[in-house]
């Protein structure tokens, strides 16, 4: 699996419905003892990060997490914008994720997650 495949692997497993289904699709992209670090939680393994997915899919049902830019890598590190798209088509702002890719090329190491664009700088 390239890395884009990886990615988007890695976004299907925020958006599937079923636990089972949702921890396997993990599973074959998260490095054993991989971190997940974004505003609002910093999980430490897969069983931590699919907890944090189950408390985020109870809160918007039926959603959808959509990769929305090119994944750009250098490094063994990716960047790429992502969205959610709620059950009734309407999609939230973009977010960027930065992930660290194990030196294989298989399996993601980390991902930091930042919410929303840039801010302008103040002058």
């Amino acid at each position: 699996m390239n890395v884009s495949g990886l990615i988007d692997q890695y976004c299907r497993a925020w958006t599937d419905p079923d636990a089972t289904r949702r921890a396997a699709l993990l599973g074959s992209v998260w490095a054993t003892d991989a971190i997940y670090t974004d505003p609002s939680v910093h999980a430490a393994g897969a069983e931590e990060l699919l907890a944090h997915i189950a408390r985020v899919q109870a809160k918007r049902p039926g959603a959808s997490v959509l990769r929305t830019s090119e994944v750009e890598l250098h490094h063994n590190i990716v960047r790429f914008a992502w969205h959610v798209v709620q059950a009734d088509g309407v999609a939230l702002p973009e977010g960027l994720d930065l992930a660290f890719i194990t030196p294989d090329g298989t399996k993601i190491e980390r991902i930091i997650g930042f919410f929303g664009p840039l801010r302008p700088r103040k002058q």
